[in-house]
């Protein structure tokens, strides 16, 4: 059984403190991100999800699917929903070298200006990025943006029900919770962000945007 840290420990906040983990605040208000995006019908459906909501959320996006879905990433502009750069094709930074990487978060940086955006939120796939390559995108401009609650909706063996729990049980004001807008995350998804969204209403909870 795989086992996953779904709370970020402090201890890796104060060690890695150079990353955004969470925005320190008694207010309710949390911040929806969605990983892996945009594709055909499931950004639509999570974007119709957050209209439902008057919720807004943060898109990580993948250069390669702004290019191959162009209609969908305006969408994304059009609802006033924050951007952010996932890399152009969904990098291993531990297993890339530091200039491939580099160059690879400059061509979803050219994707994104194609449509007249920039963006300076970026967050590494898989959160794995080497101290060299975080160095040179904070020196570049960039926050990394990382996470308080893992909800884990990507894994197959993770059941819809524990993935609920995994983000509801967790949930603080000023977290950072993380979702994936993709294909293997949509079985999870479709069932827990409709439950987390009235839950979020229900208890007061505001759903902002990462800046």
């Amino acid at each position: 059984m795989k086992l996953y840290w779904v709370k970020t420990h402090p201890i890796i906040k104060f060690l890695f403190r150079n990353f955004v983990w969470d925005i320190p605040t008694r207010e309710k208000v949390v911040y929806l991100t969605f990983d892996d995006g945009p594709i055909p019908e499931i950004t639509d459906w999570v974007l119709s999800q957050l209209e439902r909501h008057q919720a807004k959320a943060t898109f990580f996006c993948i250069g390669n699917n702004v290019k191959n879905n162009p209609d969908i990433f305006k969408k994304l502009m059009d609802g006033q929903h924050g951007i952010g750069n996932h890399t152009n094709n969904h990098l291993n930074g531990w297993k890339t070298p530091t200039e491939d990487y580099l160059q690879n978060v400059k061509k979803c940086e050219v994707e994104m200006a194609k449509h007249q955006f920039a963006t300076k939120l970026f967050r590494p796939p898989y959160g794995n990025i080497k101290p060299s390559q975080s160095k040179k995108l904070r020196n570049n401009g960039y926050k990394i943006i990382m996470w308080d609650i893992l909800s884990v909706d990507y894994d197959v063996e993770v059941t819809p029900e524990k993935c609920l729990e995994n983000v509801l049980k967790n949930i603080a004001p000023g977290s950072i919770i993380i979702f994936h807008d993709s294909v293997k995350a949509f079985r999870n998804l479709e069932y827990v962000l409709p439950k987390t969204l009235d839950f979020l209403k229900e208890n007061g909870y505001k759903c902002d945007l990462l800046n």
